[in-house]
């Protein structure tokens, strides 16, 4: 069976064997990066979290200590294996110091192809020349972002879900130079951090985004179209479709604006209409309103209170 075919299972606990990479960098300390941060130093690593932002980089810290709280709480985790996390985990504003000893990046910044470049090319500079480069996008060419080094064989994609202590997939995606080696080494480290990997290729969207957001587009459809509403189209996919969260829900999970964007390098990369945007998406992104993260997409969210209430706009 071809390798971009295969879903790995990870290895269980007793067969956990040396840690191959001693010194992590991830660049972002935003909500994916503070994730992946967490999961690595859970796991043994020695992690630094690299962002321009001192405040974000304080608030990373304070998320993931909160976030090991709540594994605690389920007992899953002790406070002795807080403590060890957290002492793995150093924080640096200035990307040449925190990449110096890197033997391994994960990038894990705004998902925006240019922002994205001018950190690899900073990255080719200034990681040592062995360093494997991972990107954790959810939709942009691994091809492309490796064209910004000379190390296009050492650049690879790392694909983490959303929350990343808690969601077992990793999507690796490989560049077009991207090699064997790399991908070996990337997979079994997926394993170490009892995650399962999943290899495919470099193509728009992956599989995860390729299929997911046109679902999550097509929902929106429905809605601009009055076939139902909010609450009826995510009921139908959580009981007829078993899905954990309505495509609308989860949208507004994800970020609105990055469904966009990501739903736009679907469409510029295949050239195919079908990929465009609904207009309602395109409207509530100019309006700002992007789901959890501004307070109101197509459901309201209201600090301390879990109730799922439908946006009075769409009542």
């Amino acid at each position: 069976m071809p390798l971009h075919e295969i879903c790995v299972k990870p290895l269980s606990l007793q067969h956990k064997f040396q840690l191959m990479f001693k010194n992590v960098s991830v660049i972002g300390a935003g909500t994916m990066g503070n994730g992946i941060a967490h999961v690595f130093a859970q796991n043994g690593f020695k992690v630094n979290i690299v962002d321009v932002s001192l405040s974000q980089l304080d608030k990373a810290i304070a998320n993931i200590s909160k976030n090991i709280d709540r594994q605690i709480a389920k007992g899953t985790v002790t406070e002795e294996q807080k403590k060890a996390t957290l002492a793995n985990i150093t924080i640096q504003s200035d990307l040449s110091k925190g990449v110096s000893e890197a033997e391994l990046v994960i990038e894990a910044a705004t998902e925006n192809a240019e922002l994205k470049l001018q950190i690899f090319e900073q990255l080719e500079i200034h990681a040592p020349k062995s360093a494997i480069l991972a990107s954790n996008t959810s939709s942009i060419s691994i091809t492309k972002i490796a064209s910004a080094t000379g190390r296009a064989d050492r650049v690879i994609g790392m694909h983490f879900m959303n929350p990343v202590p808690v969601m077992k997939l990793v999507e690796i995606i490989n560049g077009y130079a991207t090699s064997k080696e790399v991908t070996d080494k990337i997979v079994e480290l997926s394993k170490q951090l009892g995650k399962i990997p999943c290899v495919v290729n470099d193509y728009p969207g992956f599989i995860a985004n390729r299929i997911l957001m046109p679902m999550i587009n097509e929902a929106i459809y429905s809605l601009y179209e009055g076939v139902a509403g909010v609450e009826e189209i995510d009921t139908v996919m959580k009981l007829g479709m078993a899905h954990p969260m309505g495509p609308l829900q989860l949208a507004d999970f994800i970020g609105l604006d990055v469904c966009h964007s990501i739903l736009n390098v679907l469409q510029e990369g295949f050239g195919n209409p079908k990929y465009a945007p609904c207009p309602l998406l395109v409207n509530m992104v100019t309006a700002g309103k992007l789901g959890i993260k501004t307070g109101e997409g197509f459901f309201i969210y209201t600090a301390g209170s879990k109730e799922l209430v439908v946006s009075n706009r769409f009542k």
